[in-house]
């Protein structure tokens, strides 16, 4: 558990807090349940059903309050929150250092990322692959376009059909970050890629397709698809993401999930992120399969 809370402590570094330009959400005094406001909340895909059940059990605690949840990806969700049309953003990776650079010295203020659940990035084929495990160098190389036959990595000889996030979704740049990247800062995916704007579209794609193989959050996960285990190395055993394992730090490929606020949250907005770390909120988390912080 203390790996744990050192690796968040430095992932949090690179949320930059500040308690200037509190969010612009309205509140008013209490009356009834307490709270009243809008709140707009945009970005992660692979957060976005998550972030739905949490404003609907909000707003049905809070009928004052009104919450609108959607997706497009991190990066769109982070832009979004810097140009004033969101509240929130969802983001399933920590902002770039340009990200925060432009709120700060374009808008006049700090973006601020709270660490609200734990995540796998989970690597799926069809169930009709036999293979059951990969090395993190040979994803890698999957990735990068170097091995493009199942025939390689002891599967069936058949082309490799390979599916990714685009560019805009922060599974992407996680991905990438720490698994095509790993070995080889310069590494790019692979000319043959295929980015999907959905992880749904991933999912829906690998159950179709016996060739493919694909990635995203554990919430996506279903009997259609078969999660691959992943080795550290050649020598490693392979470990699957579940709570367990992305707790204790064994799976290669967890990370943070976070909520990033214009500034230090205030008024309706800070109640509604302290209700999302508080036992409601993290039960949802572990109702849609992701990783409570308890």
């Amino acid at each position: 558990m203390k790996k744990l809370v050192f690796a968040f402590v430095i992932l949090g570094f690179l949320a930059t807090a500040c308690t200037s330009s509190p969010s612009p959400s309205p509140t008013s005094p209490s009356t009834g349940t307490g709270l009243s406001g809008n709140i707009v909340v945009k970005g992660s895909d692979t957060m976005v059903n998550l972030s739905s059940a949490w404003a609907e059990a909000f707003q049905l605690k809070n009928p004052g309050v009104k919450i609108s949840v959607s997706g497009g990806g991190s990066g769109f969700g982070i832009t979004a929150l810097i140009d004033g049309t969101a509240d929130l953003c969802n983001n399933s990776r920590p902002l770039k250092e340009e990200e925060i650079e432009r709120a700060r010295k374009e808008k006049g203020f700090e973006l601020v990322s709270t660490v609200v659940a734990l995540d796998g990035v989970s690597v799926v084929v069809n169930p009709q692959n036999p293979v059951n495990d990969l090395t993190l160098d040979q994803l890698a190389a999957i990735y990068s376009g170097k091995i493009t036959n199942w025939g390689e990595v002891g599967g069936v000889d058949g082309p490799i059909v390979v599916l990714a996030r685009d560019s805009n979704s922060g599974t992407h740049v996680f991905f990438k970050e720490h698994v095509v990247q790993a070995k080889d800062k310069n590494a790019e995916y692979g000319a043959d890629v295929q980015f999907l704007p959905t992880s749904q579209s991933i999912h829906d794609e690998v159950a179709r397709n016996p060739n493919a193989i694909g990635f995203f959050g554990l919430g996506y996960i279903s009997e259609k698809v078969k999660v691959l285990g992943i080795r550290k190395d050649a020598s490693s055993q392979p470990v699957k993401p579940t709570s367990e394992t992305i707790k204790d730090g064994s799976y290669p490929i967890a990370r943070p999930l976070f909520v990033t606020s214009r500034g230090e949250p205030e008024g309706v907005i800070k109640e509604y992120l302290n209700w999302i770390l508080g036992p409601e909120g993290q039960r949802i988390v572990a109702e849609l399969d992701f990783v409570p912080l308890q």
